[in-house]
């Protein structure tokens, strides 16, 4: 495979599990936080929550196909086999895990945090947002297992991307398709530019969180 066309599948694997992660992110730590200042949500809001962290990523992928398809409800917009299409089952497998995250971290904080609150003559409304301030770990470790969990999909992707050349190939499904060629050698260099991807965002995070 030229270095070329590595290069394009490495930037598009970037861009979809980067964009699936910010949408998982924008809905899953208010989420998290939520939850986390109302003791868990209870424990039927946590087992639901923490069954989505089990959700198999080809069946998500088949409900947005069945969802995005010309006889789908969601039909008209056009998305199926486009990087779009990858974002939001991405990003819905994403969710659960950047919620989940975030309730297991913040929720040991909150008496601390509404106490803190409490002392500096703030009211109730102000807790979320100084819990959020002040769950920094926790959001660097929630973002980088999202993102860990979108750029490693290859059910979904295959599913409602089609493994485009040019236009919806990733490295997850240009390593099955270079594998099922025989190509192991391609197949491996394509693991590595994964892993190092993986590797580059997560110390990124890293290094925000201790700043």
């Amino acid at each position: 495979m030229p270095p070329a066309e590595v290069l394009e599948i490495a930037l598009r694997s970037l861009a979809v599990a980067g964009g699936a992660t910010l949408l998982a992110a924008l809905f899953g730590v208010p989420l998290g936080l939520w939850l986390a200042l109302r003791g868990g949500g209870g424990v039927w809001g946590r087992v639901l929550l923490y069954s989505g962290l089990a959700l198999p990523s080809v069946v998500v992928g088949l409900l947005f196909y069945l969802l995005l398809s010309r006889s789908g409800p969601l039909g008209f917009l056009n998305l199926l086999y486009t990087p779009w299409a990858m974002v939001l089952a991405e990003a819905t497998l994403a969710f659960p895990l950047i919620a989940a995250f975030v309730l297991s971290g913040a929720r040991g904080r909150v008496e601390e945090v509404r106490l803190l609150v409490r002392s500096l003559g703030g009211k109730e409304r102000h807790v979320l947002p100084t819990l959020l301030a002040e769950s920094r770990r926790t959001l660097a470790a929630a973002l980088a297992a999202g993102f860990g969990g979108a750029i490693s999909e290859v059910g979904a992707a295959t599913l409602v991307g089609g493994d485009i050349r040019h236009h919806t190939r990733v490295l997850t499904t240009a390593i099955v398709v270079e594998t099922r060629m025989g190509e192991l050698h391609a197949a491996l260099a394509l693991g590595a530019v994964l892993l190092g991807i993986a590797l580059l965002v997560t110390a990124f995070l890293v290094i925000l969180e201790r700043e």
